[in-house]
């Protein structure tokens, strides 16, 4: 009774391992197949990250150059109290 109770953990465990090594072939088979065509999609993603950083950087220069005239203003405005207000 033991040895077939052994006989079945071993068939289990060549089982398992004949499934993974098939899994593992499956995965690096769809890798080469996907390959090309990752890298064609290399060149349009590094393309679409760069534009991305320049519409972000064109953003930031803009609210930087609104901000700059509104902070004057502002110190404009508030330079008088703020010297009333250190005077008294």
């Amino acid at each position: 009774m033991l040895s077939a109770l052994f006989a079945l953990f071993v068939l289990a465990f060549v089982g398992l391992i004949i499934v993974t090594v098939i899994a593992v072939m499956l995965k690096l088979t769809v890798k080469l197949v996907l390959l090309p065509f990752k890298l064609l999609l290399l060149p349009i993603l590094a393309v679409v990250f760069i534009v991305k950083l320049a519409v972000i950087f064109a953003v930031g220069a803009v609210l930087f150059s609104i901000f700059i005239p509104l902070a004057v203003i502002l110190g404009l405005f508030a330079a008088p109290f703020l010297l009333i207000g250190a005077l008294t």
